[in-house]
Formats: structure tokens, C-alpha cells, sequence
């Protein structure tokens, strides 16, 4: 197996034929393909953007249109809370999960638990993605993972400070908290949120250079459980209700959806351009 670090570098239509090739399939699933007639006019609105500002700033621009809707989507889910939370609803589950966090709190657990969520936390999620990320631009020789997951991290925090400010929700009382304490409005979790949606773009990411059914699985389960056990551990520590937690991954999965959409515009985007070069007459 050749050493990428002693391959010689890629120009950039190089390392674009690369992109397209190796990412456009998920599975036996060809992501540049549209079937519905939505899709389809939305690829050719996109194409033509593309072709004025170039690939990667079309895909900037998705991002921000997408970023705008997400925090949109965060006001009407901060609406739909209230009424829901005022009629007793979902949030009758809130009460019942604390206490029951209560009964299986002992100080090595309440140690672990606080030393695990640090991770989905202010400093430990920030670190963990750019990480990962410097590490897969680098391995791949592309900008794309650094704008898909600084994109992701950024809508996320924004939906986070939006639902915050929007519902003000108070957390659960001091007295059923693990210290260290939080005073920010409890609605939605933050770290539950961004640990979601950093875990997924990660993912998603990574299985599409995963020639295996079975490591595909691997990774989606493994993002899948570590966003889990974040916001369980958030309940768990009375940091947060667990309706608080639950709207995060909500809300998470849909920003989700938009930063893999995105990414699909863009790839197909670039197979177009890909193809004109190689074939003027048919592209």
C-alpha cells in the first residue's frame, strides 16, 4: 500500500475527480442521483449558482440558507414546546426521569458520568471536531470536511443560543443537580445537540469511504450511542429535563439533514463540472 504522505500532490482537478469518485456512494447508493422532480430542479438551481460562485462557495451558501431555516425551525419548535409543556405533555416524563437519576446516583458514578459529558461540553466537543477534522482534510487533501463539520458545529451552536433565548426554560432545581452547576436556560441541551450533530456529520463522513457493510454499522452505531449517552447523561445529572434533551435530538437531526443535503448538492455539482471537463459534448 502506498504512503498518501509520499504521493506527489493532486492538482485541483485532481483532486475534485477524486472527491466525486470516492464520496458519491454510500453503500450501493449513488447520492448525485435525484430521484424526485423536487430534488431535480433544486439540483439544477444549485448547478447553476455553482457555475457563478464555484463549488465550494455554493456549498457555503447552502449552508447559510440552511442555517437560516434550522434557526427558523428552532423558533417553531420553542412554540410548539410551550404549548405542549403548558398542557402537560411530553414534560410529564420530566419529573419521573429526574427522579429516578436520583435513585442511581453514587459518588463514582456521579464522578464518571460528569467526566464523560465533559466531552460534549464547551471545550471537549470543540477540540474532539477539530480534530477529526484537520485529520480527515488533511488524509483527504480537501477543504470539504473542514467547512462540512465547522458548518455543522456552527448551525448547532446557533440553534442552541436561539432555542435558549426564544424559551428561557428555568433547569432542575440545585438541589437535584450534580455540581458543578449550570445556570443557562435549560431549553434545548446544548451539549446533547452538538454532540449529535458533530457525531453524525462525523459519520457520515466516514462511511462514505467505508467499503464494508459492517463498518458502516460500526461507525453509525458508535455516533449514534455517543450522542445517546450525552443526553442521558444530562438528565443524570439533573443538568437538564429530559425534554430539553429530547428536543436537542430532534432538532439536531434535522439540522443533520440539511448538512447532508448539502453535501449531496455539492457532490453533484462537481460530478457535472467533473464530467464537462472530461467530456465537453456530454457535459
Amino acid at each position: 500500500m502506498s504512503d498518501p504522505a509520499a504521493e506527489p500532490p493532486r492538482s485541483a482537478a485532481e483532486g475534485d475527480v477524486v472527491e466525486v469518485h470516492e464520496d458519491r456512494h454510500l453503500g450501493g447508493r449513488d447520492l448525485t442521483r435525484w430521484e424526485s422532480p423536487l430534488g431535480r430542479r433544486l439540483v439544477a438551481l444549485v448547478h447553476r449558482i455553482s457555475l457563478a460562485l464555484g463549488s465550494h462557495q455554493t456549498l457555503l451558501l447552502v449552508l447559510a440558507v440552511g442555517a437560516a431555516v434550522a434557526a427558523t425551525t428552532t423558533w417553531l419548535a420553542s412554540e410548539t414546546y410551550e404549548a405542549v409543556a403548558a398542557a402537560d405533555g411530553v414534560a410529564v416524563l420530566d419529573q419521573p426521569l429526574l427522579d429516578l437519576a436520583l435513585g442511581l446516583r453514587s459518588p463514582w458514578l456521579d464522578a464518571a458520568a460528569t467526566a464523560y459529558t465533559d466531552v460534549g461540553g464547551v471545550v471537549g466537543m470543540p477540540v474532539l471536531a477539530t480534530t477529526t477534522m484537520v485529520a480527515l482534510a488533511v488524509r483527504r487533501r480537501s477543504w470539504t470536511p473542514v467547512i462540512l463539520i465547522t458548518a455543522a458545529a456552527a448551525g448547532s451552536l446557533l440553534m442552541t443560543v436561539a432555542g435558549k433565548d426564544l424559551v428561557g426554560r428555568a433547569r432542575p432545581p440545585l438541589a437535584d443537580a450534580v455540581p458543578p452547576f449550570e445556570h443557562s436556560p435549560s431549553f434545548p441541551s446544548g451539549h446533547s445537540l452538538n454532540a449529535l450533530v458533530v457525531a453524525g456529520v462525523v459519520a457520515y463522513l466516514l462511511v462514505l469511504r467505508q467499503r464494508t457493510r459492517r463498518a458502516r454499522v460500526l461507525t453509525v452505531t458508535a455516533a449514534a450511542l455517543f450522542a445517546l449517552t450525552i443526553g442521558l447523561s444530562r438528565v443524570f445529572l439533573g443538568h437538564h429535563w429530559f425534554t430539553d434533551v429530547l428536543a436537542a435530538w430532534i432538532l439536531g437531526v434535522g439540522w443533520l439533514a440539511v448538512v447532508v443535503t448539502a453535501h449531496r448538492l455539492y457532490l453533484t455539482t462537481r460530478r457535472r463540472a467533473v464530467t464537462a471537463a472530461e467530456d465537453p459534448e456530454t457535459g
